[in-house]
């Protein structure tokens, strides 16, 4: 009875049936804001085009992409908290250690050529 109740609420996936990972990123780039979801599809296509063996999947309703299960990187859409940028930033299974201190996070306000080697750069590092 419980499973059918959970079942019955919106926005939920019926029990035993996992979602694809990209079916909800896309669906959720699809979502957004013109501006964000332009950002969100171009940075989609960077993961893709430079770390295909990274699993996509939604991490705390943004895209995120996984390595061995765990998320290395992700983008969050300005519309999300209201921002005046988007965000893409790595969690701790990235090789980005620099040191004693080195960013995880950055803002995006354009998502262009330039920023895009950028981001490419980072996360063919933090692939390790």
């Amino acid at each position: 009875m419980a499973e059918d109740t959970a079942e019955a609420k919106p926005g939920r996936k019926p029990a035993g049936k996992k979602a694809d990972g990209l079916t909800e990123v896309l669906e959720n780039i699809a979502a957004m804001p013109e501006h964000d979801r332009a950002m969100a599809t171009r940075f989609h296509s960077i993961v893709e085009r430079t770390a295909p063996s990274l699993k996509p999947r939604l991490w705390y309703g943004m895209p995120a992409y996984t390595k061995d299960g765990k998320v290395l990187c992700f983008f969050q859409s300005a519309s999300k908290f209201k921002a005046r940028y988007a965000t893409f930033g790595f969690e701790q299974q990235a090789a980005l250690d620099d040191g004693n201190m080195w960013p995880t996070s950055y803002a995006l306000i354009e998502l262009g050529d330039e920023e895009e080697g950028r981001i490419e750069a980072l996360i063919t590092r933090a692939m390790g």
